[in-house]
């Protein structure tokens, strides 16, 4: 693969990602929201507050490479999102679990996969933040950027 086209590719994820903190960040609000022990309330806002921080990082990102995030996504990730966060009011925990799993489970090979491109396309200072941001249960994961 060119450089011309991981570099593309880079952006379709970075723009997919960031949207996706977006909708992630309105569902663990409602969540946190919706529960009431303090100690899970408090763990709930820290996941919050993590993906707010990455969203940043990603945005950062994309400005870096002189785009921008996709107006679409944006808008189809509030609706996400906030449905989410007002189905935790409604659900229990088990749902809402369940999707949160769901989806950082597919974040961490988004991330591994737009690692890969941007070491591809002379990106390199962009491989460890994007390694670094997937969790599962909230512990970091380090993810091999070798070559598949």
């Amino acid at each position: 693969m060119d450089n011309r086209t991981s570099r593309k590719l880079l952006i379709e994820i970075l723009q997919l990602a960031y949207s996706g903190e977006l909708a992630a960040s309105y569902a663990y609000q409602g969540h946190w929201n919706s529960v009431e022990n303090p100690e899970e309330k408090n763990r709930i806002r820290t996941i919050e507050e993590e993906e707010w921080h990455h969203r940043k990082l990603v945005g950062e990102m994309l400005l870096d490479l002189g785009e921008h995030p996709s107006c679409w996504r944006e808008f189809r990730a509030v609706i996400i999102g906030r449905t989410a966060g007002l189905l935790c009011h409604v659900s229990g925990w088990l749902a809402p679990m369940y999707g949160a799993g769901k989806l950082e489970s597919r974040n961490v090979r988004e991330y591994e996969v737009a690692a890969r491109h941007a070491r591809d396309c002379g990106r390199s200072e962009f491989v460890e933040p994007l390694l670094t941001m997937p969790k599962w249960n909230g512990n970091m994961k380090s993810i091999s950027v070798a070559r598949s």
